[in-house]
């Protein structure tokens, strides 16, 4: 017998929340929560994204769910104070975009990152030994710089990157190739040099996009409930409202940063770093 309060998830639409750096950990939040928007038949999605990016894998996989999740559902994006880089990727996922026009987004680019601590071990008589298979296993070894070969191998790995980014927003916006090549720079813009450039749709608040996407599913904006689909919280985290993650101190979250850091340290980034 079903039970007679089950919510009609019809009549109601989605919202997911993209925050912070786009990694791991965050690839498997966002995932799981697109899975139970389709799984209860939402017929909207409202996607606010407030990221600088992150690595590129995860993001490429949270944007082929997206594009799974757009044949059943419509979906809107909503960028908030920065949606940049592999913000920007992931928000091609959605067949509409709203920005705020002080939104900080663009940065459509790819940078790889390693570090030359030569002259430190120098200094401190720190030296490595090295035995390798072949001449480029240690590509990106921090005790010693960068060969021309080595140089030109991680190019092209950043330019086959690059290409799969600026296809990917030519695609998502039905822009030219090369017109999307004019500004994918690396270069960041307003939500409003957004707009004339054919990144995002409108400018509008996030309040903006639910009514938009209500509209889109053919339901009442006044009336529509918008549920946020969140990561279950573990039991004791439900009993003491401060020790929500929300709550965590600028320090916790520095402990990230330099743990995202040094885990992706040498992988190309589609990641807007000030």
């Amino acid at each position: 017998m079903p039970w007679p309060f089950k919510p009609n998830y019809r009549k109601q639409i989605a919202r997911i929340e993209v925050t912070g750096v786009i990694s791991g950990a965050a690839r498997k939040r966002v995932l799981d929560a697109l899975k139970t928007v389709e799984e209860k038949k939402f017929p909207a999605l409202l996607l606010r994204i407030d990221s600088p990016g992150g690595t590129v894998g995860d993001s490429q996989e949270i944007y082929s769910a997206l594009m799974r999740l757009r044949e059943k559902v419509k979906i809107v994006a909503s960028f908030g104070n920065i949606s940049a880089s592999g913000g920007v990727y992931i928000g091609m996922g959605a067949e509409h975009i709203v920005s705020n026009p002080g939104t900080i987004t663009g940065s459509i680019g790819v940078i790889l990152r390693g570090n030359n601590l030569e002259r430190l071990l120098e200094k401190v008589g720190v030296s490595f030994k090295v035995i390798k298979s072949g001449p480029y296993k240690d590509i990106l070894a921090f005790d010693r710089e960068l060969t021309e070969p080595e140089k030109n191998i991680l190019q092209e790995l950043i330019d086959t990157s690059y290409q799969q980014f600026v296809e990917t927003v030519a695609e998502g916006r039905s822009l030219a190739v090369e017109t999307v090549k004019t500004f994918a720079d690396g270069r960041i813009f307003t939500g409003q040099q957004a707009l004339e450039l054919g990144v995002v749709d409108r400018l509008g608040t996030e309040e903006d996009a639910r009514r938009w996407a209500t509209q889109l599913v053919g339901l009442d904006p006044e009336k529509t409930k918008c549920e946020t689909i969140e990561e279950p919280k573990p039991f004791w985290n439900r009993l003491l409202p401060g020790s929500s993650s929300k709550t965590r101190s600028g320090l916790s979250a520095g402990i990230d940063w330099v743990e995202f850091e040094l885990s992706t340290s040498g992988q190309p980034l589609w990641l807007y770093r000030p």
